[in-house]
């Protein structure tokens, strides 16, 4: 069931922004961080919906925006950030209604999938699957009927699924030719959110199409779609990609309008410019392009 457990949040105003600048008798803006950001955009307060994307291009304050809410509530991170000095000023001046955040809730960033991705290479050296122990693994599976029930074993579920329509060869041969370290970075990507999202709680997602092509993206916006739609999961994503701007009933705020405001995606620029692009190349779709 769909959950929310941010409300709104609320920014400093414009008089608490000038004051605190007045304050510092600072004549030059730069090196403020995060003051004078959003004043020029017009945002101080954005409400939540059970998923929330934070749209807008490099240097438009949405992974800002995700540091400051999780700083604000106190959230689980996984890697540090560059806050600046003036960071934790500027979160007294913010204001969350919230209700109880769940333990477990947690901020997911880009880096925090690289260094997965260069801890699981690491641990690679010396492993070595063995066919005997993987089919037994494969019996085990196929003949598992047990329904997913929760996202705890949404891994499960979906290799049983998979024992359940291939033969034990392809099953064993497949994960004996790819241990981690061959692994695509998608796949491994794909794996990390997985692995760290449960059920029953908000999570703070930065820009999760990196390392994933445009496959894996889909799959990953239909996972987050269900765990915020069945599973009581909570979703603030930052992102500019199309596959999780769809994300059914999902709110959108467009940094990059001025004042910012709440969009549908397909009338969001980047989604449009590609939009425009396959319209442009429609016929080669239907009659197939020649060389």
């Amino acid at each position: 069931m769909a959950a929310i457990y941010l409300k709104r949040f609320h920014l400093p105003s414009d008089a608490k922004e000038i004051k605190f600048l007045v304050d510092q008798k600072r004549t030059c803006y730069s090196g403020v961080y995060p003051f004078k950001i959003f004043p020029d955009k017009g945002l101080q307060t954005l409400e939540f919906a059970p998923v929330t994307i934070l749209y807008g291009g490099n240097g438009s304050g949405k992974t800002t925006l995700l540091n400051i809410f999780a700083e604000k509530l106190g959230l689980e991170r996984h890697s540090a950030f560059s806050s600046g000095a003036f960071f934790p000023t500027y979160l007294k001046d913010c204001r969350a209604e919230a209700w109880d955040i769940p333990d477990g809730s947690q901020i997911l960033t880009s880096d925090d999938v690289s260094d997965y991705l260069l801890n699981l290479r690491a641990l690679n050296d010396g492993i070595d699957l063995r066919r005997e122990e993987l089919l037994e693994a494969f019996y085990q599976l196929k003949w598992d009927d047990r329904p997913l029930a929760s996202l705890e074993d949404y891994d499960r579920w979906k290799k049983a699924t998979e024992a359940k329509t291939t033969t034990s060869s392809k099953f064993v041969k497949g994960r004996l030719c790819k241990n981690v370290s061959m692994t695509s970075n998608g796949e491994t990507a794909m794996g990390y959110y997985t692995e760290r999202i449960r059920q029953d709680a908000l999570y703070l997602i930065d820009e999760p199409e990196n390392s994933l092509s445009a496959a894996y993206q889909r799959e990953l916006a239909d996972f987050l779609s269900d765990s915020a739609r069945f599973f009581g999961c909570q979703l603030v994503i930052a992102t500019h990609s199309p596959f999780f701007l769809a994300i059914p009933g999902a709110r959108i705020y467009d940094l990059d309008s001025r004042p910012v405001c709440v969009q549908p995606w397909t009338e969001l620029d980047n989604v449009r410019v590609y939009f425009d692009f396959f319209q442009e190349h429609y016929d080669a779709f239907e009659q197939g392009d020649t060389l």
